[in-house]
């Protein structure tokens, strides 16, 4: 997809971002590495590199101005491909799917043009913590190939204000 991503910028005109792109928390609370999250798939980086969150409250936000792409069906996760061609992937906790969409609620549909901060999906954490195997919900760039730089933040962030990681491509 990266390839295609660099086609699709260079065709639309899409302008060079100097300094880099932020990418907000989509959810509250406190950042941990990826390789943390309890599942090979995003440890080891396979779909994305990036962060996990340990969730709080009860809603998922859009991290960057963009185009909703896949809701999965059972709402726990989504991508959102920004003007710029970044490609990101937001999944909420490990064991999630398996619940066929307990616990979550669809707040935007795929195709949707939305600002960061926009909700997402909504969760009700008591289940999901009772349910699920890991409530890490990993943040992941999809197309690495693109990127040049990739800095990371640390600690507590507040979904929609605070940055958890700059891109540069």
């Amino acid at each position: 997809m990266g390839f295609f991503s660099r086609i699709r910028r260079l065709i639309s005109g899409a302008p060079t971002i100097e300094g880099g792109i932020a990418i907000l928390a989509p959810v509250s609370g406190e950042i941990y590495p990826i390789e943390k999250v309890p599942d090979v798939v995003f440890a080891e980086k396979i779909v994305g590199d990036g962060i996990a969150i340990d969730p709080e409250g009860d809603t998922i936000y859009a991290p960057i101005d963009g185009t909703i792409g896949k809701i999965f069906e059972t709402n726990h996760a989504f991508s959102i491909e920004s003007p710029q061609g970044l490609e990101l992937f937001v999944h909420f906790g490990v064991g999630t799917v398996e619940l066929r969409g307990n616990g979550f609620k669809r707040l935007a549909e795929e195709g949707q043009q939305v600002k960061a901060g926009d909700p997402i999906l909504a969760f009700d954490l008591e289940y999901l913590r009772e349910h699920a195997d890991s409530l890490l919900t990993p943040v992941v760039l999809a197309n690495m190939e693109d990127v040049k730089y990739l800095e990371k933040s640390q600690g507590r962030v507040e979904a929609g204000k605070d940055v958890i990681f700059t891109v540069e491509i």
